[in-house]
């Protein structure tokens, strides 16, 4: 399992009300992730494992250290044998109300299948209110257009709803979406997904 904390270094991602970074909140639900799938035996490799992130010399800007970055994860995944990626993110929207995790997938071979079952298992473990559906990610995102593994991108939730920034900010909360995504990629392996 690869795990991407999506953001990072100077790229914060989503900021919200009161200051918390979407990479942040990335890195700590991935470490987490990390620890359930190690305590399983599944085998993980992080596309980053702290805030900072080095960038070429030559990377000055934002949008070239933006650029470099994804270059560098998109190298490290397509280099692992039997990789499936779950890059973890945060979504934002400019009013409060918006709000429930969602699997998106790339276009990749057996991606869409995961994601399904990312999404299903997130409604029935964590929110049974949530009406969102697992859903293709779009062609612009860079990272999960060039990956050439089974790759999905969940977004945990909404840092611009007050309520769930704060389940967002917590261990417990934290430690149930990491157990839902491991959960969905154990059950999916074992169902004979053969990597």
């Amino acid at each position: 399992m690869v795990i991407d904390p999506g953001h990072g270094g100077a790229d914060g991602g989503a900021v919200a009300a009161d200051g918390t970074l979407e990479a942040d909140v990335n890195l700590q639900i991935a470490f987490r992730l990390r620890s359930l799938a190690t305590l399983c035996g599944v085998p993980v490799i992080m596309t980053r494992d702290s805030a900072s992130i080095d960038y070429p010399v030559d990377a000055e800007t934002l949008a070239a250290k933006k650029a470099a970055d994804q270059k560098q994860r998109v190298e490290l995944i397509n280099s692992i044998q039997n990789a499936v990626l779950v890059s973890i993110h945060q979504n934002y929207y400019p009013a409060a109300g918006p709000h429930g995790a969602e699997a998106l997938y790339a276009a990749t071979d057996l991606s869409e299948d995961l994601g399904k079952l990312i999404q299903e298992m997130l409604i029935k473990t964590l929110d049974p209110e949530n009406r969102r559906v697992a859903a293709p990610i779009s062609e612009e995102i860079y990272l999960m257009r060039n990956v050439n593994c089974p790759a999905v991108l969940v977004e945990c939730g909404f840092l611009s709803n007050p309520e769930e920034l704060e389940k967002l900010k917590s261990d417990s909360y934290d430690q149930k979406l990491a157990l839902v995504m491991l959960s969905a990629y154990l059950q999916y392996f074992q169902t004979g997904w053969n990597l």
